[in-house]
């Protein structure tokens, strides 16, 4: 049997690679080896075009990290803090997000990608989130994770995957979930009271995290992805 085929979105950024500096489509290859090492097929998705038009090929989709969605895409003014904004990517993962739903493709979004899942539905972010939880532990150094728990709801798709009550993570974030989607349910939460994980009740596997499992030992949200896409 064929490996599940896994669509893995992507950034548009200046890159210096050899001899060359110029505008690539690129992502950490964290996300492809997790991928690969779960059981699928990696295929990298660039924000061009029509990416939902692929959807059908597909057997299941990750949403990737990176930069802020521009505040007008749910209806708020921009923070100070909110930076790294490209629109065309806004665009193309937003109506990538609304056709998996619409078609029960199973999907894990990670940070970012919980956020375009949110948004998506109606939901609202947290601009910066050491204005809402007074530190700034989710997103401590630049290019720096750090790990602390959260608290996993045992009733969630997420508490089956990982099947702990709590797990230590990977944090590198300083936006996050503040009113929820429609259809949207928590699934993680820090100790300082920031929803860290949600999911669509009613689809066979919409997960979105806020922290990054790609860069940890435990392959269990890839794996469930996987499998479900079977």
């Amino acid at each position: 049997m064929s490996a599940p085929v896994i669509g893995i979105t992507s950034y548009v950024e200046l890159a210096r690679f050899t001899v060359w500096e110029t505008p690539a489509t690129l992502l950490p290859h964290a996300y492809v080896s997790q991928v690969e090492r779960a059981g699928g097929q990696p295929v990298v998705l660039p924000p061009a075009g029509d990416p939902s038009s692929v959807l059908s090929r597909l057997d299941g989709l990750v949403l990737t990290g990176g930069g802020d969605l521009d505040p007008n895409s749910y209806g708020a003014a921009p923070h100070p803090r909110t930076d790294y904004v490209r629109d065309f990517r806004d665009t193309a993962e937003l109506a990538l997000v609304r056709e998996a739903l619409s078609r029960g493709l199973p999907f894990l979004g990670i940070c970012r990608g919980i956020q375009v899942l949110n948004v998506a539905l109606g939901g609202t972010l947290h601009q910066h989130v050491p204005d809402v939880v007074g530190s700034a532990r989710h997103c401590l150094s630049p290019g720096e994770y750090n790990r602390f728990p959260v608290r996993v709801s045992s009733s969630s798709r997420l508490g089956e995957a990982l099947d702990a009550p709590e797990v230590t993570v990977a944090h590198y974030h300083h936006q996050a979930i503040d009113r929820l989607g429609a259809g949207m349910t928590a699934s993680a939460w820090s100790e300082d009271g920031l929803i860290e994980a949600a999911e669509v009740a009613d689809h066979p596997f919409a997960v979105g995290v806020q922290w990054h499992p790609e860069v940890d030992e435990d392959p269990s949200l890839f794996n469930a992805l996987v499998t479900h896409g079977h």
